[in-house]
């Protein structure tokens, strides 16, 4: 039996009508970019997370580095986060001129330490990046309680975590502001880049629509007096000029650096249909993660807790902890089962971060997960005769 780590061709096959409809639809209105396909997304996103406002963008990485900047940090700033993420989480923070500063992770469920956030809290620390890792939210309440007590802004990196809920509410919801990624592999994926931003505060989002868009007109004068607290004279005239869906009079006016990160619309409309299935596609996820953990607590493998009372992931990911990564890996493969890698290096190890003198055994959980974590295929279009075959090979490789 042949099995990939992902097949999206397999879900294009469930919702190929809706979506070409949808496609279409778009193409034929000829507006393509930020046009009302992709403020219909918005509001429906905002509805399904419980956020008052969404802000899309060009993908994550972007929503990553928007949120940051919209949250006033600045080169030389430090920022705490995660060593066990994808690369983009700490790209993200050295994007902004920021310096990342990693804290340790906990063994059962990937995320950051609560106790090592606050041990790398300094004067220079303007910002606390969490990650809900593999679709897992991360302990929330004691995270933004840190925030509060020395005045940082939390910001969830919720690339992986579209669809997971914490004590009832949303990731995405939880801290000051969150990011989201709709790569094509995620839980809701578009076909191409694409990425959101989600937060209560009017002013950050305010914000970050002026940063996605050069940080022009109305809008970058409003969010440069909110981020570097000056006043711009010209606003108050600003205010009073009146354009249209061609030309807006207040474009050509730029107050700080901002970057070109829209949302196209036919991404939209893809996304539009797909969030209309997603926690039915959630709920097979969580149906396999549940069936491998089962099954599979009798071999040495160490596997995830499905059921918790406050919290509930969204599986991005199904990741299990191998005593031997490699040869559990390669018999997979020989099985014709592909199976995910993530993460080989810690942040911390990486070559690009080197400069920033960590060292084997700085951070030893995330270090140990690297070494021992395999992703099996979790993706919902997985049959069930598949999710056993996994399985009876899993079994049958530690006879």
């Amino acid at each position: 039996m042949k099995i990939s780590f992902f097949d999206l061709s397999r879900q294009y096959q469930l919702i190929a009508t809706e979506v070409e409809q949808a496609v279409t639809e778009v193409v034929r209105s000829g507006q393509y970019i930020e046009g009302p396909a992709v403020k219909k997304l918005e509001a429906d996103l905002a509805t399904y997370l419980g956020a008052k406002n969404v802000v899309t963008c060009g993908n994550g990485t972007d929503a990553l580095e928007i949120a940051l900047k919209a949250c006033g940090v600045e080169p030389g700033d430090e920022v705490i986060t995660t060593a066990f993420s994808f690369f983009a989480t700490a790209e993200a923070i050295a994007g902004v001129g920021a310096v990342p500063v990693f804290a340790d992770v906990y063994e059962d469920s990937y995320n950051i330490s609560v106790e090592d956030i606050k041990n790398k809290i300094t004067k220079r620390t303007k910002a606390i990046l969490i990650v809900h890792i593999f679709g897992m939210p991360a302990d929330m309440d004691e995270i933004v309680a840190l925030g509060k007590e020395y005045g940082l802004p939390v910001i969830e990196d919720a690339c992986q975590a579209i669809g997971a809920t914490y004590k009832g509410k949303k990731a995405g919801t939880l801290g000051t502001i969150a990011c989201f990624s709709f790569y094509p592999t995620k839980n809701l994926g578009a076909f191409g880049d694409g990425g959101m931003i989600s937060t209560d505060d009017d002013r950050l989002a305010e914000a970050c629509r002026a940063i996605k868009a050069h940080a022009a007109g109305k809008l970058g004068a409003k969010a440069y007096e909110y981020i570097y607290d000056e006043t711009i004279p010209e606003l108050a005239d600003m205010e009073n000029m009146k354009g249209d869906a061609l030309y807006d009079p207040c474009k050509y006016y730029n107050y700080f650096i901002g970057r070109n990160s829209r949302l196209d619309s036919i991404q939209a409309a893809v996304l539009q249909i797909k969030l209309g299935h997603l926690d039915d596609f959630n709920a097979r996820r969580k149906a396999i993660a549940k069936k491998y953990s089962e099954r599979l607590a009798s071999t040495p493998l160490k596997v995830p807790t499905v059921e918790y009372d406050d919290r509930e992931s969204c599986w991005h990911q199904y990741a299990v902890l191998a005593p031997d990564k490699e040869g559990l890996s390669t018999y997979l493969g020989s099985k014709g089962i592909g199976t995910g890698s993530f993460y080989p290096v810690p942040l911390h190890l990486q070559r690009a971060f080197k400069d920033l003198g960590y060292t084997e055994g700085s951070l030893p959980v995330a270090e140990s997960l690297c070494k021992r974590s395999v992703c099996l295929p979790v993706f919902p279009e997985l049959t069930d005769e598949e999710v056993d075959y996994i399985i009876d090979m899993i079994i049958e490789y530690f006879k």
